[in-house]
C-alpha cells in the first residue's frame, strides 16, 4: 500500500427530515447564495423545506444550473456572488449543482481568469466562499469530496478540477429527497458511483485489503439495489442504502493508498460533451471496452473482480475475467443502460474525440500512464 494523508471535513446530515437542521447549521443573518437546477425541487417539496428552514437568513436565489454545469451559467452565479458578498452557497441538487456551486465558491474570489481553475494545473487560490448542500441525487459523490467537473457548451469542452477549498462544510442526505427521480437519472445514479469504484480498484495490487474490501462491498451493493432503484421502489431502506453507498464511492475512502485509472471518466467527459450522452451513459459504453484493452495490465484486479463481486471462483482465470466483464455489461443492460455507440445510434468521430481527451491533459492516461492516442482510439473504435 501506498504512503497517504487522508483528510475530509464533510459533516454528513443523514436521514428523515435532516433539512431542518439547516437552521442550526448556517448561522442567523448569514447571506446565502441559495442554487439549485429545473426547479424540480419545488415540486416534491424539497424547496419548501430549505426556505422553511433559512426564514432567519438572507437569501438570495440561483436557479437554472444545468446537468453537466454549463461555464457560462455559472459565471453569472459568480458575479451575484461578488456583487452582493454572499457569505454561503447552499448547493440543493444533485451531483452537477454540487460541482456547479464548487467552481463558483473558488471562482468568486479567484484573482485571474475563472477559466484557468480548470485548464491551468498550477492555478494559485487561496479562498473560497463555503458551501453547503442537501443532496437529492445520489450518484457523483460530489457531496463528500473536493472535485468538481465543469462543461463550457460554447468550445465544446468538459474539464475536471479539484481543490481542498471547496470540500461542503456539511451534507445532508435524506433519502426521501429521492422519490420523485426519473428513470434515466435513477439509471445514472447506479452507473456513475460504480465506475467511480472501479476507476480506483480495478488497477493494479497494492495489498490495500480495506480499500479493496470497501471497493467490493460498494459495488454489491450497487449491484443488489439497482434493479430495484431503476424501478422506482419507495422502500426507504433501499433508497437509503443507495444513497450512502454512492456517497462512499468517491468520499476518498476506497482511494486512499492505491492507484488510480480515471481513462474512463476522460474519454466520458468527451463524450458527453461532442455527442450530449449522459456521463452515466458514457461510462458505461467506455469502462468494459477499456478493461479488456488494458487486460494484460489489470489481470490481477480483473481476476480479482470476477472473484470477489460476480462470484465466478471455478472458472479458468481468462475465462473469469472474460464473463466478469461481460457480467458486468449485463448488469448495465438490465438497468435499461446502453453499452454501445451504436444503441444510441452515434458515429463518433474517433480522431476528434482523442484530440480532445488530450487538449488539455497532454500527459498519457491510467494507472500505468500507457493510454495513449493510439490506445484511446482503439477502446472508441471497440465501443462502436
Amino acid at each position: 500500500m501506498h504512503n497517504f494523508n487522508y483528510y475530509n471535513p464533510v459533516r454528513v446530515l443523514f436521514g428523515k427530515g435532516q433539512i431542518k437542521e439547516l437552521a442550526n447549521l448556517i448561522p442567523a443573518k448569514t447571506k446565502v447564495l441559495l442554487a439549485y437546477g429545473g426547479g424540480s425541487i419545488k415540486s416534491n417539496g424539497v424547496y419548501q423545506q430549505v426556505i422553511d428552514s433559512l426564514s432567519e437568513h438572507q437569501v438570495i436565489e440561483f436557479s437554472g444550473i444545468e446537468a453537466n454545469p454549463d461555464y457560462d451559467t455559472l459565471m453569472k452565479a459568480v458575479e451575484i456572488c461578488r456583487t452582493e458578498k454572499i457569505e454561503l452557497i447552499l448547493s440543493v441538487g444533485g451531483g452537477s449543482i454540487i460541482d456547479g456551486c464548487k467552481f463558483i465558491a473558488l471562482a468568486a474570489h479567484y484573482q485571474g481568469d475563472p477559466w484557468e481553475i480548470l485548464t491551468k494545473p498550477d492555478y494559485k487560490a487561496d479562498k473560497a466562499i463555503a458551501l453547503g448542500v442537501v443532496q437529492t441525487l445520489p450518484a457523483t459523490g460530489s457531496e463528500m469530496n473536493s472535485g468538481a467537473v465543469i462543461s463550457r457548451r460554447a468550445i465544446g469542452a468538459k474539464q475536471a478540477f479539484g481543490n481542498p477549498l471547496v470540500f461542503p462544510q456539511f451534507a445532508i442526505l435524506d433519502p426521501e429527497t429521492t422519490y420523485t427521480l426519473p428513470t434515466r437519472q435513477l439509471q445514472n445514479g447506479i452507473i456513475d458511483p460504480f465506475i467511480h469504484v472501479t476507476e480506483q480498484y480495478l488497477t493494479t495490487n497494492v495489498n490495500s485489503s480495506i480499500q479493496d474490501g470497501f471497493a467490493e462491498a460498494v459495488l454489491k451493493t450497487l449491484i443488489e439495489v439497482g434493479s430495484e432503484i431503476v424501478n422506482g421502489t419507495q422502500d426507504y431502506d433501499i433508497r437509503a442504502n443507495w444513497m450512502w453507498v454512492a456517497t462512499n464511492a468517491l468520499n476518498g475512502i476506497i482511494g486512499i493508498g492505491v492507484d488510480h485509472d480515471w481513462a474512463t471518466h476522460m474519454i466520458g467527459h468527451e463524450l458527453t460533451a461532442a455527442y450530449g450522452l449522459d456521463h452515466g451513459q458514457s461510462l458505461a459504453i467506455i469502462a468494459p471496452q477499456l478493461w479488456r484493452h488494458q487486460k494484460e495490465y489489470k489481470t490481477e484486479k480483473l481476476l480479482q473482480f470476477a472473484h470477489n463481486v460476480w462470484g465466478l471462483e471455478n472458472n479458468h482465470p481468462d475465462v473469469a475475467i472474460k464473463q466478469g466483464i461481460i457480467k458486468t455489461e449485463e448488469f448495465f443492460h438490465s438497468l435499461g443502460v446502453k453499452t454501445k455507440f451504436s444503441d444510441y445510434e452515434i458515429t463518433v468521430d474517433i480522431q476528434k474525440i482523442t484530440d480532445n481527451v488530450f487538449k488539455y491533459n497532454p500527459s498519457n492516461l491510467g494507472e500505468n500512464k500507457n493510454i495513449d492516442a493510439k490506445a484511446v482510439a482503439e477502446i472508441l473504435a471497440m465501443a462502436e
